[in-house]
């Protein structure tokens, strides 16, 4: 099931920023996976089965990917469906994600599902699962079509949540401090 997910994904290498503000080497195409809907049933079926192991009543994901993925769970397991909106943080090139202020009332001591399409340095994960904790909700599990390198597993300890996904990447992030190929002088692709 892995191969088949990694052969819909379109990978370049090269020297990238990430969201996160992370440098890295590899670079996914993950809007892409989202053209078809029909080609990720399968994936999308087995990670469903998985997750609903956690019993979640809703499922929340950040946008883009996270919250279509997120979407599509919830309606194979007839749960409900939340998002986070990307959001500038201020004197910040990171982004930020909050749930829109009209859906935190729904959320109170409800058993959430996080979801995102892919998980690189887990940021987007980290602020969705704030917002939720501010809302009163109870984080039972995390699900990713891929994860990347070793900060899903880092996220699952420290937040004490299982990571359920389908396939895995070796991938590497640096600050841009720490960043090699910066020091190198290898500018940055364009994402």
């Amino acid at each position: 099931m892995q191969q088949a997910l990694l052969n819909l994904l379109a990978v370049r290498q090269g020297h990238f920023r990430m969201e996160s503000g992370h440098h890295g080497n590899l670079w996914l195409d993950l809007d892409a996976l989202f053209l078809k809907p029909a080609n990720l049933r399968p994936f999308t079926s087995e990670l469903a089965r998985r997750l609903n192991l956690h019993h979640p009543e809703a499922i929340c994901g950040p946008l883009s990917g996270g919250a279509f993925l997120a979407q599509t769970l919830a309606s194979t397991l007839d749960l409900e469906f939340f998002h986070t909106e990307r959001s500038k943080n201020s004197g910040s090139a990171s982004v930020d994600y909050t749930l829109p202020r009209n859906l935190r009332r729904n959320l109170d001591r409800k058993r959430v599902a996080l979801v995102d399409d892919a998980i690189n340095a887990g940021s987007a994960l980290t602020a969705t699962l704030a917002q939720l904790q501010a809302c009163g909700a109870k984080p039972v599990a995390v699900g990713s079509l891929l994860v990347l390198g070793a900060a899903w597993s880092q996220f699952s300890s420290q937040h004490h949540l299982p990571v359920e996904f389908i396939a895995q990447l070796p991938n590497v992030l640096w600050t841009q401090a720490e960043c090699p190929l910066c020091a190198a002088g290898v500018p940055l692709d364009a994402a």
